[in-house]
């Protein structure tokens, strides 16, 4: 039944009981209004205006229910469906709606993942050029400091060319690092668990944070996208503690059972409260839709934050 139907329907139902009483109850009417007339009126019309009121309430009540979750819907987060019953003009607009969401969830999981297929490719340039071409010019300049340190004969002179050798080599451990960070080689080559491990050591290391592991092995095995999505999430997620959440340790965990890996970062911070999810967060959040995961924002029974990332795991041999 279309909405015009609906709403004519329910008014005329409404109007038919009205003059039903009318006509078989024993009321009259008299000139001048009486004032007991008047009363029995106006109940008459309170009750009829009530029940349309609800009748309409009820009625309407599916694109109550559309405008809810047409205000609160997010892409990011799938799944989220209108439950549609029967057939007619509302039942057919949450179809359309449960339709288009499920269209336009496809649409932003392909251009997320075109997106994140940029930005890694992007990563690994700015990492070789960072490595080939930055790297190389500041270890021929450490060189070069080092032979007008070796061939000076003034004290003083080889004293300011060994400071610049460290501030040099300083630099160049930087840019190192920087390239590490663009471009995860040990994930390529060692795998994710030992990724990870290099990952929390050079992040204690630069940050003094305590980091406690507990990586279990065993785990399925996973395809190169898939690693690098929890590679990219741990590195986020502990990037985010070290910057904004005042934390002294790190509890990071990566179990697998039931068909899923699922990847937990916790911290003891003042965690996340109200703040509105930056692009750090949305980043991760779109790497998960890539995969077909699920990521999970809490607060820690110790008042910290804890990221958890559940990917599930198909046809995958341990």
């Amino acid at each position: 039944m279309s909405l015009f139907w609906r709403i004519f329907v329910l008014n005329a139902i409404v109007l038919g009981a009205a003059t039903a009483l009318l006509l078989w109850a024993p009321v009259t009417v008299s000139v001048p209004v009486l004032l007991t007339e008047a009363t029995v009126l106006i109940g008459g019309l309170a009750v009829m205006l009530v029940a349309n009121a609800a009748l309409l309430r009820i009625g309407l009540a599916p694109l109550a229910r559309l405008t809810r979750q047409m205000s609160t819907v997010d892409l990011l987060r799938p799944g989220q469906r209108l439950s549609v019953s029967g057939h007619g003009g509302v039942p057919n607009l949450l179809r359309a709606f449960n339709a288009m969401i499920e269209r336009l969830e496809r649409e932003r999981a392909t251009s997320a993942a075109r997106a994140l297929s940029a930005q890694e490719s992007e990563r690994r340039r700015i990492a070789r050029e960072l490595h080939d071409e930055v790297g190389q010019s500041l270890t021929a300049v450490l060189l070069d400091l080092k032979r007008a340190a070796d061939l000076s004969v003034d004290h003083a002179l080889r004293v300011e060319l060994t400071q610049a050798q460290e501030t040099t080599r300083s630099s160049l451990d930087e840019v190192r690092r920087l390239a590490h960070r663009l471009r995860p080689g040990v994930l390529e080559d060692l795998g994710l668990v030992s990724a990870l491990t290099a990952l929390t050591t050079e992040l204690s290391d630069h940050t003094g944070l305590l980091i406690r592991r507990h990586l279990e092995a065993g785990l399925p095995r996973l395809d190169e996208q898939t690693e690098l999505v929890l590679y990219r999430v741990a590195q986020e997620s502990m990037t985010n503690v070290a910057r904004h959440a005042a934390a002294e340790r790190i509890d990071l965990y990566l179990t697998g059972h039931d068909g899923v890996v699922v990847l937990r970062v916790k911290d003891d911070g003042r965690g996340i409260g109200l703040a509105h999810e930056g692009a750090g967060l949305r980043g991760m959040r779109e790497r998960a839709l890539l995969i077909g995961a699920s990521l999970e924002l809490a607060t820690a029974p110790n008042g910290g934050t804890e990221v958890s990332l559940t990917v599930p795991v198909h046809g995958s041999e341990a």
